[in-house]
């Protein structure tokens, strides 16, 4: 019933009708914890006993910025999902294909053993991550514009600029023998919300927000690009403007994504089609609905992550629980329903 007015409803409502349901999440995973918040500590609302005082670092420095990051990742990454399958045509697209997750892994280790940290003090990490993940994009928009978006040339492109920074951090990792170095970065190739800061959370979400209003208008375009370029060129639509805005809005997306919660993979290649095979490929409907899901399946996996292990203070990383829980309910989709990628 829900799915079935999802489809009639426009993208404004599908945003509406999934807002309570993403709030009320999130009112949980603030709630979630070791310590116990009374309602009026998670509205904000304290006096000036100790405990209440407390109470309201408890949630401004932990529980709010991770569930806001988590939120952030799981909606920004959905979106980057849905905008990189539509721009390469091919489900096995995610928002690293072309190379930013190399990127992203060479400014970790340049950032962690080349002495990084000096510039940017305790984010040299974050900070380098991003900044490499935005490289990578540029230039792979330099390859788009000198493709003319031939798709080939442009996956071939990207695969050569991740081989090439993939190989880059191995050196780097390979000459510098650091065991902590080396511990920090499986920690961030793991992906995880625990280390959420609440300034560069609330940038983050205004960068997510911003990109998901954006895309909530390009529905038409993005449907377009999943035909192909020769029938995109007839409808009127050229496909090089479009690739090389939505590369450089994707760069920035994942940048940010990266620089705050490390690699945090699957949700953007499995999530789109989840709601692709329920719901059809029309990102009118699609955009909306995948966003606001992916943000929802965020905050609940980061409370499960928090749940699951009976040592207290104890959690799995974010990004081991998407693959654990994503590519089984995935595989089982595929399955279990008929499913196009090109006609939902």
């Amino acid at each position: 019933m829900l799915l079935e007015k999802i489809k009639t409803l426009g993208s404004v409502r599908i945003v509406l009708l999934l807002l309570p349901l993403q709030l009320l999440v999130v009112w949980w995973g603030l709630s979630a914890g070791l310590s116990e918040l009374s309602p009026t500590a998670l509205l904000g609302i304290t006096g000036g006993t100790q405990d209440e005082m407390l109470s309201a670092r408890i949630l401004y420095e932990l529980r709010l910025p991770r569930v806001l990051l988590a939120l952030c990742v799981g909606m920004g990454l959905t979106l980057s999902g849905i905008i990189m399958q539509a721009i390469v045509q091919n489900p096995l697209a995610d928002p690293y294909i072309l190379g930013v997750s190399a990127g992203a892994y060479f400014g970790t280790a340049a950032g962690l053993f080349l002495g990084l940290g000096a510039l940017f003090g305790a984010a040299a990490i974050g900070i380098s991550a991003f900044l490499g993940a935005l490289l990578v994009s540029v230039l792979v928009i330099g390859i788009a514009r000198g493709t003319h978006t031939d798709l080939g040339n442009l996956l071939l492109g990207g695969l050569a600029m991740g081989l090439i920074f993939s190989s880059l951090a191995g050196f780097l990792v390979y000459r510098v023998s650091d065991k902590e170095g080396m511990e920090a970065i499986t920690f961030w190739l793991m992906g995880s919300v625990t280390n959420a800061s609440l300034p560069h959370v609330l940038f983050l979400c205004l960068i997510v927000g911003a990109a998901f209003s954006y895309f909530m208008t390009q529905g038409r375009v993005l449907n377009i690009l999943l035909l192909g370029r020769d029938t995109a060129i007839t409808l009127g639509i050229h496909p090089q403007n479009y690739i090389v805005k939505y590369l450089l809005c994707n760069g920035l997306l994942v940048g940010l994504i990266v620089c705050n919660a490390g690699m945090i993979g699957f949700i953007g290649l499995v999530l789109p089609h989840i709601v692709r095979s329920f719901l059809g490929s029309d990102h009118h409907v699609l955009v909306p609905a995948a966003v606001m899901i992916g943000g929802i399946c965020a905050v609940l996996l980061d409370i499960l992550s928090r749940s699951l292990l009976p040592i207290p203070g104890a959690e799995i990383p974010l990004g081991i629980m998407f693959s654990l829980i994503g590519a089984p309910l995935f595989i089982y989709l595929v399955f279990r329903r008929r499913y196009g990628f090109y006609g939902g």
